[in-house]
């Protein structure tokens, strides 16, 4: 093939706060540098399209096709409409719903197909089950690649749903590098915003607030530190669960004196910098973007050792705990919050590994270096 940009259009549900809808915007960001042209093409409207927006501010062409569900049947024709206008090289789908809609269009079009799983599926229901093998069939029928964000998730997919191995590659996904620190002043001014006092120990949760993000463990392992612990907690984000945890937390003193919500934040670089310590407890996690922002910006981690955690977090940057555990969870802060020169040598190994696996750019040329594969396959190099 030439050398000119490569033209890859990703096909997604909606365009709202999450991770594998962010994780877009930090691949626009490396494209023109790998030499790809990103266009993007989400099933419905969301409500606060906060990543659409970002997209177009980096020169993104961003569809929709305002769809009432993700499972009305309009979405075939509309998306036939926009891909014979866009003319992608190749079609990339992220999540379930758009990988049944591409495998459509790609086998109408006769283009490749590649599809990224964003999530390890931990004990789903009886209709999540039924969407699960309807994803598969389409990917097991169009898609030339399945990308998995880490071994683990590939693992998981190729034993749970017995799919071929040789069709399925990990390539962990990219973030930009998080901007410098700010100046002292800046951060202890953000500190004190979240309530953190002067000699605070502050830990950082940042997930959406969903059952299998393992927060309850979170909220117990605070009720269980020392009276005297420095440790202050903040979670960062919303969700279903948000309410009740809130009410939880305002029910147990203990919980009440060191736990902050701090709600959803468009600030996630900038926040992380202003905390001492990465916390994510996890039930079941492919690869959080939490773990990765905090490894670019050099912040140790504590986390449960489930999923694709283990590949990101290892033994030079943080600390891994069983899941449903709030006594090791806890205990783990605590001694981690304690150990100042260990924290300081991690937050250095941190950033080198985020270099040298996680960076965007790195992302990014995987990617391409996939398409130009899948192309060369299929005679269009």
């Amino acid at each position: 093939m030439d050398t000119k940009s490569l033209h890859a259009c990703h096909l997604i549900h909606a365009l709202g706060a999450g991770g594998a809808e962010q994780v877009l915007v930090d691949l626009a960001g490396s494209c023109s540098r790998a030499g790809l042209r990103l266009s993007v093409v989400s099933l419905v409207d969301d409500p606060n399209p906060i990543q659409a927006h970002a997209l177009r501010q980096l020169g993104v062409d961003v569809r929709s096709l305002s769809l009432p569900s993700r499972w009305d049947a309009r979405a075939f024709r509309r998306a036939f409409r926009h891909i014979d206008d866009l003319r992608p090289q190749i079609l990339h789908t992220h999540m379930k719903h758009a990988d049944l809609v591409g495998a459509a269009v790609a086998w109408r079009r006769g283009l490749p197909l590649v599809s990224t799983m964003h999530v390890i599926e931990d004990g789903p229901t009886a209709v999540g089950r039924i969407k699960g093998r309807l994803a598969t069939q389409a990917r097991s029928r169009m898609a030339a690649r399945v990308i998995a964000v880490s071994e683990a998730q590939r693992r998981w997919y190729t034993e749970a749903y017995s799919v071929a191995v040789d069709r399925v590659v990990t390539i962990p996904n990219g973030i930009q590098p998080p901007p410098p620190p700010p100046d002292p002043e800046d951060r202890r001014a953000l500190r004190a915003s979240l309530g953190a006092p002067e000699d605070a120990v502050l830990a950082l949760s940042m997930s959406v607030m969903r059952p299998e993000k393992g927060l309850d463990d979170l909220l117990a392992a605070a009720a269980a530190l020392p009276d005297d612990s420095p440790i202050m907690i903040v979670l960062a984000g919303d969700g279903e669960e948000r309410p009740r945890l809130e009410a939880l937390a305002v029910s147990d003193r203990r919980i009440a004196r060191r736990v902050r919500f701090a709600g959803w934040r468009d600030d996630a670089a900038e926040l992380i910098h202003a905390t001492d310590l990465l916390v994510h407890p996890s039930h079941a996690d492919a690869l959080p973007t939490a773990l990765i922002l905090a490894l670019g910006a050099g912040v140790p981690i504590v986390a449960t050792r489930v999923g694709g955690i283990p590949e990101i977090v290892t033994d030079d940057v943080g600390v891994l705990v069983p899941a449903r555990d709030p006594v090791r969870l806890a205990a783990s802060i605590n001694d981690l919050a304690g150990a100042t020169v260990r924290r300081q040598n991690m937050s250095s190994a941190a950033r080198r590994r985020f270099a040298e696996r996680y960076d965007a750019a790195v992302w990014a040329r995987r990617l391409v270096s996939l398409y130009r594969q899948v192309l060369d396959e299929r005679g269009h190099g």
